[in-house]
Order: C-alpha cells, then sequence, then structure tokens
C-alpha cells in the first residue's frame, strides 16, 4: 500500500513533466517544419515568377514586339505595338510588384525560422543534464513560471504525502 502511495505521489509528477517538455519540443520542431515548409513555397514562387519576369522583359524588346504582331495586320501598327508594349508593361510591374512582396515574405520567414530554430535548440538542450537551479534562471520568464508551478505542485503532493505518513503513523501508536 505504502509503496503504491510512494510511486503515485512521485512517479506521476514527474511522467508530467517529462511529457510536457517532449510536447513543448515537439512543437517547436513542428513549427521549424511548417516555417521550412513555408520558405520553399515562397522561393519555388519566387523562381517561377523571377522566369515569368525574364520572359515579360524579352518580350518587351521592340523586335519581339514587332515578331508577336507579324500576322496581325492593320492601318495603324504602331498604335497596336504600342498596346502590346503597355499590356506587356503592366504585367511586368504586376510581376515585380509580386516578386517584392515574395522577397520580404522570404525575408521574414527566414527570421522566424532562425528564431523558431534557436528555440527548439534552446528547449532541446533543456532536456540534458543541468542543475535545476540553473536550468531556471537560462530559461526565460514563462518557462521559469511553468517550472516554479511545477516544483510548487511536487512540493504539495510530498507535504500530502507527508501528513498522510504523520497522521497513519499517529493513528497506529494509539
Amino acid at each position: 500500500m505504502k509503496f503504491t502511495l510512494i510511486l503515485i505521489l512521485f512517479v506521476i509528477p514527474f511522467a508530467v513533466v517529462a511529457n510536457v517538455s517532449a510536447e513543448s519540443n515537439s512543437s517547436a520542431a513542428q513549427s521549424v517544419a511548417e516555417l521550412r515548409a513555408q520558405l520553399t513555397d515562397v522561393q519555388a514562387r519566387e523562381s517561377e515568377l523571377q522566369a515569368h519576369a525574364r520572359q515579360l522583359d524579352e518580350a518587351l524588346k521592340p523586335e519581339n514586339i514587332e515578331r508577336s504582331l507579324a500576322g496581325v495586320g492593320s492601318t495603324k501598327p504602331e498604335e497596336l505595338r504600342e498596346l502590346r508594349r503597355r499590356q506587356l508593361t503592366v504585367e511586368r510591374d504586376s510581376v515585380r510588384t509580386q516578386l517584392n512582396l515574395l522577397a520580404t515574405s522570404r525575408e521574414r520567414l527566414e527570421s522566424a525560422l532562425r528564431r523558431a530554430e534557436g528555440a527548439a535548440y534552446q528547449e532541446s538542450a533543456q532536456g540534458f543534464a543541468t542543475p535545476l537551479s540553473q536550468t531556471m534562471i537560462a530559461q526565460n520568464t514563462a518557462g521559469s513560471r511553468q517550472t516554479i508551478g511545477i516544483l510548487a505542485g511536487v512540493a504539495a503532493l510530498l507535504g500530502i504525502f507527508l501528513v498522510i505518513v504523520l497522521v497513519r503513523r499517529s493513528a497506529s501508536h494509539n
């Protein structure tokens, strides 16, 4: 009976702490994986738009505009060429704007990825053997609050255990 009570009072709190720690490590790793996937998507889209921008720059050359309208008969070919040039210019400007937005997005994702990788590294490093006081000092404020809460819970469980033991001892002596 006493062994079961001791097992319950000591093992369960430590199992809960280990589970919370493992979940935070997996969530940090998951966050890193999600950010990497988003970064890969942005880089692929950026590459596609850069290729499209190069095609538009090539199409905007006067000789290529002339070639694109070679089979079109018109009494005002200059107006057709100007219209085609304007269409290509508008499309090129739109692609450049999208490229600028994607570059900003890529930079933000890279920055977020660096932060997430650092957080994941720090979380994984906390799992190694370090004295409890050093771990508490190294953690950020939220982590310290969580650790203090866990320690308070363990202390409360130990207190309950001691009260139960003392009550049983005094009851068995009477």
